[in-house]
């Protein structure tokens, strides 16, 4: 069963750092594709950057692109996501989401390809 639960959230100013982290409760998580996606208040939920199961192929949204690095950790089971330079824009609830791995080197970019979802983390940057 594959749980997601998503850490790291919170407030932080303009220009400031945060790293996110969700973890996986399935042992064998390396075998799925994880993103991060965003939805900030009445926006749909958009993509912010995807990593393949091996961790060597990386996609991000154009608007992170050169702020935010995604990384997984295999042995822990973890997926990060390190923001910075955040803008104010960046204020959203970030999920964190799992998708089986069909062809090797895939990193997804919708959310119909993502089958497991975590509870969200709240990140707020102010000015």
């Amino acid at each position: 069963q594959v749980q997601l639960e998503e850490s790291g959230g919170g407030l932080v100013q303009a220009g400031g750092s945060l790293r996110l982290a969700c973890t996986n409760s399935e042992r064998t998580s390396s075998r799925y594709v994880m993103g991060w996606f965003r939805q900030a208040p009445g926006k749909e939920r958009d993509f912010v950057a995807g990593v393949s199961w091996s961790g060597n192929n990386k996609e991000y949204a154009d608007s992170v692109k050169g702020r935010f690095t995604i990384s997984r950790e295999i042995g822990k089971n973890t997926v990060y996501l390190q923001m910075n330079t955040l803008k104010l824009e960046d204020t959203a609830v970030y999920y964190c989401a799992a998708g089986p791995t069909y062809l090797s080197g895939s990193v997804y970019y919708s959310e119909p390809e993502y089958e497991y979802w975590g509870q969200g983390t709240q990140v707020t940057v102010s000015s």
